[in-house]
């Protein structure tokens, strides 16, 4: 008789699953902060609204970003003026941009991490992608794979709405596809074209709006995960430790994103920062006491930000020194709030400032980190990290 048992034993990876690689990428088209706001009201023919221009300006001052990258550029938005309306009927054209536009940037960045990771892809068994934008059918998964030219057999599976933790959502399903499929190769994309789905001219009664125009971009993640990796062929870069998500206490209605025939409409509460920071201790703690870790200095923080003011309420909260969410800050400063892409950014960031300058305080040295995505709901996704790249 057949020892289900001892068949299964066989499925199952036999280490922790493993990011072998990692690939970014972002539109040509990039938008100074400094110069973005007389552009926007400019293209959105929206220069009478004095008062909401002054104020849209104070709100890109302190939104800590640099610059951004955009799909929409000014010719775009001339072809289809509905779309630079704040609640004219636009969800075709948008539609028409995102589902052929997210695939081909997610390729870019999945042609990176392949390039990294130095094996063919026909050894890819598992895609997971996940995306806000471009809701379709077959969907962006599938398009993907045709634009690589995977296997048709390939295991595909596909996140939409997830908005700004879908970085943290893709990795704990990719865990969860390494270490209980033997043998497997997970590709995870985050590709996100923010600026075509939620991009509206300024509403006199909807500051919200102005909010996301300041942080919001467009941009795409890859990775290749899987366990048990090939020595001296593949290259393990983390150990993905553990994953969990959590919606937060008496945070319902606080981030939301509402599909309409004018596109993806946001309400953006300013209780996120005070919500995530009074929260943030207790899941730390949660993740972290099966390894006896309570010292938060001591690990390597890859923290989705969603603004500056939840990286300054995270690090007063629980006293971390200024150079601890570095590549955070960075990351939102050269490249702007990319939504569930942002945090593999991040750790990207992460990785290349470690190798590139040998400082502990960008993670190298330090064994064990976090990962937060934090987006609607409002959700956290925690992922616990060990660094396997010494």
């Amino acid at each position: 008789m057949v020892n289900i048992q001892e068949f299964r034993n066989t499925q199952r990876a036999e280490g922790p699953a493993t990011i072998m690689a990692i690939g970014i990428a972002t539109p040509p088209n990039c938008e100074l902060q400094s110069t973005y706001p007389d552009d926007y009201f400019r293209i959105t023919k929206s220069e009478r609204m004095i008062d909401l221009k002054e104020k849209f300006k104070r709100i890109c001052e302190k939104s800590m970003v640099k610059k951004r990258y955009m799909h929409l550029t000014e010719e775009i938005l001339k072809e289809k003026p509905n779309m630079c309306s704040y609640m004219a009927p636009s969800l075709n054209d948008r539609q028409d941009i995102a589902v052929a536009e997210v695939p081909k940037l997610g390729e870019q960045a999945v042609t990176q991490a392949i390039m990294e990771w130095g094996q063919p892809k026909s050894k890819i068994t598992h895609l997971v992608f996940a995306t806000s934008c471009g809701v379709d059918m077959p969907a962006a998964d599938y398009q993907l794979t045709k634009l690589l030219g995977l296997r048709p057999s390939i295991k595909r599976f596909v996140m939409y709405q997830h908005g700004c933790y879908g970085g943290g959502s893709v990795l704990r399903m990719a865990k969860d596809l390494a270490e209980n499929n033997k043998g497997a190769r997970v590709l995870v994309v985050c590709s996100e074209l923010s600026s075509v789905v939620s991009f509206h001219g300024p509403g006199e009664t909807n500051i919200d709006n102005l909010v996301a125009r300041a942080l919001f971009s467009d941009g795409a993640a890859a990775m290749i995960v899987g366990s048990d990796p090939l020595l001296d062929v593949e290259k393990p870069l983390f150990e993905i430790v553990s994953a969990s998500q959590t919606i937060v206490p008496d945070s319902e209605g606080v981030l939301d994103g509402h599909l309409r025939e004018a596109g993806l409409i946001f309400h953006i509460n300013d209780k996120i920062p005070k919500l995530v920071s009074k929260n943030i201790g207790t899941i730390l703690k949660e993740a972290f006491q099966p390894f006896d870790i309570m010292d938060w200095n001591s690990i390597f923080w890859v923290v989705h930000p969603g603004g500056p003011a939840i990286l300054n309420e995270v690090e007063e909260k629980l006293a971390l020194r200024p150079d601890k969410l570095r590549a955070s800050r960075r990351v939102l400063n050269e490249y702007g709030n990319m939504w569930g892409a942002t945090v593999l950014f991040i750790l990207n960031e992460m990785r290349r400032s470690s190798a590139t300058f040998r400082l502990q305080t960008t993670g190298k040295g330090l064994e064990w980190g976090v990962l937060f995505g934090i987006g609607p709901g409002l959700t956290v996704e925690t992922v616990v990290l060990r660094s396997v790249s010494l």
